[in-house]
């Protein structure tokens, strides 16, 4: 085996290395359904249990693999923990009462959001509001799951800043167009479908509560008061600002890059005043959840990835639905990025007419929609989604647990993945 050459190392695994990234995986969907308290206690000691025979033994058998992973994360989490910082220092002020009608008009607005800010970013600046103007329901779960399907996913779709795998797409050669000129179809009919179905589900909720006098039964400190309406207005300008330079910082080499969004995060933090962060009911716990509970999946996916990387090939993918789904759905579970990279460099094998990057056009299209799309799949699919559903948890929404959000999106995107399959693929 040779410790320097990824796939000679993905060769020499055998499949039981990724037991501790499944068992990890299990926790997180197990214990907060059947042992909350413990997992709230202890859900730390858990990720780091499983991730540290992992890191033991590509310490000592291939540091320098150990050592990649391990900046992936410094740089993942500098990145989610400045927007977080940041987009919490940002108020939104306005009276906005969350009917099916307004709520879908965030929910367009923050999916094309997400190509300007990324979808880290438009997630972390439009959860809050949404929450506040949905805080006199009693159930706003579903509003939240599918902010989480399509602002922090299925949005960021069109621009190498919406979302990681095409920001390395653009550093592999593909225009910084492209995924603009070529998605597009894809992204509306996506979105719009999305947008569809939650008006239905949305609508029918609406009904019911109105019907059982949910907004009569709303705490007073959370109902809209439609007597003294709010005007619009944006409290902590600055961070709008320091929101611009953390997405202009992405296109920095390492260690600039992080240098930059650390800092701009600690200006955050000093010159925003401390009352907009209390209005916001804004705390560390969400980006500490995501923070500890991903250097356990960092750590125990790296079997995962390299075994995909030498034995890509022989999963059969040629054709631009294979691409789709395969980069798809391991996608759902695994670090998207180098998801997409693996099965770029797969596509480029291939060879064919109408190259991009060495890749053809319709494969190109199916794996950055795959590597996209499908990190709506689960609550780990896509950076934000865990740090969405902290948020919500910690403003009192009860959301569905790993399973249940996975019965959700199982039965409202994957038909709506198989329809885009037809049409596009």
């Amino acid at each position: 085996m040779n410790p320097h050459d990824p796939v000679a190392l993905g060769l020499s695994l055998p499949v039981w290395s990724v037991a501790p990234f499944v068992g990890l995986l299990l926790c997180i969907a197990l214990f907060p359904l059947f042992a909350p308290g413990f997992w709230g206690r202890h859900f730390g000691k858990v990720s780091f249990l499983f991730g540290l025979p992992v890191g033991l033994y590509f310490l000592v058998n291939a540091p320098r693999e150990l050592l990649h992973t391990a900046l992936d994360y410094i740089s993942f989490l500098v990145l989610l923990s400045s927007l977080f910082t940041i987009s919490g220092g940002i108020l939104l002020r306005g009276t906005m009462r969350g009917t099916p009608a307004v709520n879908c008009a965030v929910l367009a607005a923050g999916a094309v959001l997400s190509n300007l800010l990324g979808t880290t970013g438009a997630a972390m600046l439009l959860i809050r509001p949404l929450l506040r103007a949905n805080a006199y329901r009693r159930r706003p779960a579903h509003v939240v799951v599918f902010f989480i399907f399509l602002v922090a996913n299925i949005g960021g779709s069109l621009t190498p800043i919406g979302d990681p795998p095409l920001f390395l797409g653009y550093l592999k050669g593909v225009p910084f167009f492209w995924p603009l000129r070529h998605l597009w179809p894809l992204w509306l009919a996506a979105c719009g479908l999305v947008i569809g179905v939650f008006y239905l589900v949305d609508r029918r909720a609406y009904a019911f509560e109105e019907l059982m006098g949910a907004g009569a039964a709303a705490s007073p400190a959370n109902a809209v008061d439609t007597d003294r309406r709010i005007r619009f207005g944006i409290e902590g300008k600055i961070n709008l600002f320091l929101l611009a330079a953390v997405i202009g910082a992405v296109f920095l080499p390492t260690p600039f890059r992080e240098t930059a969004m650390a800092a701009a995060a600690v200006v955050s933090v000093w010159a925003t005043p401390a009352k907009v962060r209390e209005e916001n009911e804004f705390t560390y716990h969400p980006i500490e959840e995501v923070a500890i509970l991903f250097a356990g999946i960092f750590a125990t996916m790296i079997p995962a990835l390299l075994i995909l990387k030498a034995r890509g090939g022989e999963l059969g993918v040629t054709a631009p639905a294979h691409f789709f789904w395969v980069s798809g759905g391991l996608s759902s579970f695994l670090d998207n990025a180098p998801t997409y990279l693996t099965f770029f460099s797969l596509a480029q094998g291939l060879g064919g007419g109408h190259l991009v990057a060495g890749v053809s056009k319709p494969v190109l299209a199916a794996i950055s929609a795959g590597a996209v799309f499908m990190g709506a799949n689960s609550y780990i699919g896509n950076a934000p989604n865990f740090m969405v559903k902290a948020i919500a948890e910690e403003a009192g929404v009860r959301m569905p647990s790993f399973f249940g959000y996975m019965a959700w999106s199982c039965g409202i995107l994957l038909p709506i993945f198989a329809l885009l399959t037809l049409v596009f693929f």
